[in-house]
C-alpha cells in the first residue's frame, strides 16, 4: 500500500501523523511511505530522519495526497484539503465529525473511507487512540488555566499554588475520564483544592482510591455542579460521549454565578464543547471573555507540545495502522471490532450512529457496508 503523510495545516498545528519509527514499521511490512517535505519539523524530525528509515520525500501536499492509498494525519482535513481527497482513499486521523457539519458533508461527497482515531474502541470501552492526546490535553488544561488566571490576561490575579498564609486555587473538573484524571493530577500537584465531578459512582470510587487528599470526587448533579462552579477559579470541561456532540453542562446562566476573572478550559471543544458559550479558538487567539469569565477553547491543545504529542500518538496509531495497511480496511475492520468502531464513513455512507444523529443523516451500520 502507498501511505502518505502530509504536513498539518491547522493553525499552529506542529504534530505529524508519522514519526520515523512508524515509517520504519510500514516500510518493513512492504509498504511505500511518502512524507511531505518538512512535515516533521514542528515535532523536531528532519526529512533526513525519514529518508534513513525508507520514506520518500515529496515537495508538496498535492503530491502526497495524489499518490497515497492511505493518508495518515493528526487533525481533520480542513477546507483547503477537501479537493485533495480522492474517492475510496482511506484517511486515518482525528475527524470529530459530530462537531463539524461542513467536514462531514465534504467527506461524504468525496466518498472517502474515514477511520477516526477518536472512536476506535476496545472491548473494555477504552479509546486507545484518544487516550494519549487526552492525557496531554488534561495535563495542559490546568497549566493553561493557571496561566490565564494572571491579571495581565484578565484573570483574577490568583496564583494557583497559593503561598503561606494565602489559600491556593479551587479547581473544578467536570468529567472523571482520562482528561479529568490527568487534569486532577496536575492540579493536585500544584497544591490546589480539586473537585472532580462524574456521574459514574464506580469511577468516583476509583478516583477516591488513587487521588491525593486534596482531590475530592463528587457525584455530578445540578446542585453539586453549581456549587463547584461558584467556588472555581479554574474549571476544566472534560466530558466525552465517544463520537457524539458533548453535552452542554455549563449553561450561560451559570457564568453569572462564577467568579469574575475565573477561567474555563473546555477540553471537550473538539466535540463541540460542554459550555453553551464555548466556541473553538486557536493557539494564535486562544481566549475570549463572556460575562467576566475567561474561555480557553483551543481545539488542538496538544499541538503546542508537538514532539511529545506526535511520539505519544504514534505509539498507539501504528498498532492499528499496520493491520489497515497490511490487510486493507475491509478485512482489517472485519477482524477487529475496535477498528470497526473507528469506521465513521465508507464511500459516502455514514457508519457512525452518533455522527448520523448529530446532523440528521442516514445511518448505515459498518457491518452492512463491509458486506
Amino acid at each position: 500500500m502507498k501511505i502518505g503523510c502530509p504536513k498539518e495545516v491547522k493553525n499552529h498545528e506542529y504534530r505529524v501523523g508519522l514519526i520515523p519509527a512508524a515509517v520504519h514499521a510500514y516500510v518493513a511490512a512492504g509498504h511505500e511511505v511518502f512524507i511531505q517535505k518538512g512535515a516533521g519539523l514542528g515535532s523536531g524530525i528532519t526529512d533526513d530522519e525519514y529518508v534513513a528509515v525508507g520514506a520518500k520525500i515529496l515537495d508538496t501536499a498535492d503530491e502526497v495526497w495524489n499518490v497515497a492509498d492511505m493518508i495518515v494525519k493528526v487533525k481533520e482535513p480542513l477546507p483547503e484539503e477537501y479537493d485533495r481527497m480522492k474517492e475510496g482513499q482511506l484517511i486515518y486521523t482525528y475527524f470529530h465529525f459530530a462537531a463539524d457539519e461542513e467536514l462531514t458533508k465534504a467527506c461524504m461527497e468525496k466518498k472517502i473511507i474515514a477511520l477516526a482515531y477518536e472512536t476506535v474502541t476496545e472491548a473494555n470501552g477504552s479509546l486507545p487512540l484518544l487516550k494519549p492526546m487526552s492525557e496531554i490535553a488534561g495535563r495542559m488544561s490546568v497549566l493553561m488555566g493557571a496561566y490565564y488566571l494572571a491579571k495581565p490576561y484578565g484573570g483574577e490575579g490568583l496564583l494557583p499554588t497559593g503561598v503561606p498564609g494565602v489559600a491556593p486555587a479551587n479547581v473544578t473538573i467536570i468529567g472523571g475520564g482520562t482528561v479529568g484524571t490527568n487534569a486532577a493530577k496536575v492540579a493536585a500537584g500544584l497544591g490546589c483544592k480539586v473537585t472532580i465531578l462524574d456521574i459514574n459512582p464506580d469511577r468516583l470510587e476509583y478516583l477516591e482510591t488513587i487521588m491525593p487528599a486534596n482531590v475530592f470526587p463528587v457525584y455530578s448533579d445540578k446542585v453539586n455542579l453549581e456549587k463547584a462552579l461558584q467556588e472555581a477559579d479554574i474549571t476544566v470541561g472534560a466530558v466525552l460521549i465517544p463520537g457524539a456532540k458533548a453535552p452542554k453542562l455549563i449553561k450561560k446562566d451559570h457564568l453569572k454565578m462564577m467568579k469574575p476573572g475565573s477561567v474555563i478550559v473546555d477540553v471537550a471543544i473538539d466535540q463541540g464543547g460542554c459550555t453553551e458559550t464555548s466556541k473553538a479558538t486557536t493557539h494564535s487567539d486562544p481566549i475570549y471573555v463572556v460575562d467576566g469569565v475567561i474561555h480557553y477553547c483551543v481545539a488542538n491543545m496538544p499541538g503546542a507540545y508537538a514532539r511529545t504529542a506526535s511520539f505519544a500518538l504514534n505509539n498507539y496509531t501504528i498498532r492499528y495502522g499496520l493491520p489497515l495497511a497490511n490487510k486493507g480496511v475491509e478485512a482489517a475492520c472485519k477482524e477487529s471490532p475496535a477498528l470497526l468502531k473507528g469506521l465513521n464513513m465508507y464511500k459516502g455512507k455514514v457508519t457512525c450512529k452518533a455522527v448520523a444523529e448529530a446532523w440528521g443523516l442516514p445511518y448505515t451500520p459498518a457491518e452492512e457496508v463491509l458486506g
